[in-house]
């Protein structure tokens, strides 16, 4: 990974280390400047590479367990340096971690399995999250990061934003706001090369129509959610924020372990049936959660850190989540959607279950044996059903970054 070692993630601290290592080689192309600072007090910064207009805006660091875009986010900025072409008429900024303070409730150093990946794991909770936070709360309470994030699109207007993301098990997919045509190819022909799955019925698109295998695009504004219980509305995102500007947002999404469970375009045998036992084991495995939680302490209303903010919010989702889930028939009907929506229902109570040992394993020994039994069981079923193998970090980067440089193609023939 060029400036930093190889086979594992960067931390933020690294990454803006060798941020200033690339400004400090390039002074003439390349800045490196603080466009905001956290809640936590941490510094918000953004690498720029070129003057010209009109810009790329790379976001890495928007969810703090999803560790390959920071990676990801050097080699792009060492590639535009080293490739004139990329740089013709367009400039490239990056902004090297858009949540620093959750990133340091995170582990990022590799995990050798699921169990060990969620001894580690941090998400905040939605409100809390940089890029979501407009969907969920009024404007005058936006966290600074929000702020800092959409105060760069107003600065860049770029016409293409690029959000890197990740997720722990399954296929690498796109989610665009305005449909990219020429994209499908070079990130079907990527992922092929890397031995990557494409996602092609990623539960986080569920609905969206699809411009070729993985690469979905959001609906038209009257199109109903997938997932009417679920808070948070794209539409509302900072994603969106590039379209008062006629631009556009790419979320690109890497697995860590890759399974071939969610790169089925069968028809599932009985999508309705399944869906249904999806439904009743979510219900099943949170109050799991839940009932160690009560007879626990912290108790729900103290308030509590990050931790628990987190992971109560996370199980208050899901009695509504389970009623979506459950209602026939489903909105695609295939192997893999079946396999994406498994993937997801097992992570909602798994990650409240990590977050809640993380908060309890101090002051509560019987609870954290609790949680550690459920987070330990979980994590091994969620490995043995999908059949879960290891990306190389490196794959991860490349893929991501590759399907980066073929979006910011695209995308500037649009504009043009």
């Amino acid at each position: 990974m060029g400036l930093l070692p190889e086979l594992r993630y960067p931390t933020v601290a690294e990454l803006e280390s060798a941020a200033r290592v690339l400004a400090g080689r390039r002074p003439g192309l390349c800045a490196l400047r603080q466009v905001g600072v956290s809640r936590g007090g941490r510094p918000l910064y953004l690498l720029s590479v070129g003057r010209a207009e009109p810009a790329v805006l790379v976001v890495a660091g928007a969810h703090a367990n999803e560790p390959a875009g920071g990676g990801t986010l050097l080699a792009l900025a060492r590639r535009v340096l080293a490739e004139a072409e990329l740089r013709d008429g367009t400039s490239w900024h990056f902004l090297l971690c858009a949540d620093p303070d959750g990133a340091s409730l995170h582990v990022t150093a590799p995990p050798r399995s699921l169990y060990d990946y969620h001894l580690g794991f941090f998400r905040p909770a939605g409100p809390e999250q940089p890029e979501w936070a407009p969907s969920l709360l009024p404007p005058d309470r936006l966290p600074p990061e929000t702020r800092a994030l959409t105060g760069v699109i107003d600065e860049l207007r770029p016409y293409l934003q690029v959000s890197l993301h990740g997720t722990e098990l399954g296929g690498s997919w796109v989610q665009l706001t305005r449909d990219l045509p020429g994209l499908s190819e070079p990130f079907a022909k990527s992922a092929a090369q890397l031995h990557i799955p494409v996602e092609t019925g990623a539960s986080d698109a569920a609905g969206w129509p699809a411009s070729g295998p993985g690469v979905h695009v959001m609906p038209a504004a009257e199109a109903g959610p997938a997932y009417p219980s679920l808070p948070d509305d794209a539409r509302h995102s900072t994603w969106y924020h590039a379209h008062r500007y006629g631009g556009l947002t790419a979320v690109v999404e890497v697995p860590m372990w890759a399974s071939d469970l969610v790169d089925d375009p069968a028809p599932h045998p009985a999508p309705a049936a399944a869906m249904r036992h999806l439904s009743h084991r979510l219900l099943r495995d949170a109050d799991a959660v839940r009932r160690v939680l009560e007879q626990a302490r912290p108790r729900p209303e103290s308030g509590g850190g990050p931790l628990l903010r987190a992971a109560t919010w996370g199980l208050e989702l899901v009695p509504g989540l389970a009623a979506d889930l459950a209602r026939t028939p489903p909105v695609d009907g295939t192997r893999a959607y079946v396999g994406s929506v498994d993937a997801f229902a097992r992570r909602v109570p798994l990650r409240a279950a990590a977050m809640l040992l993380r908060e309890l394993r101090d002051s509560d020994e019987r609870a954290a044996a609790r949680l550690e039994h459920l987070v330990a069981l979980w994590s091994d079923a969620f490995a043995v059903r999908f059949r879960a193998r290891w990306v190389p970090v490196e794959h991860q980067v490349e893929h991501q970054s590759r399907a980066v440089v073929a979006a910011a193609l695209q995308a500037r023939e649009r504009a043009l």
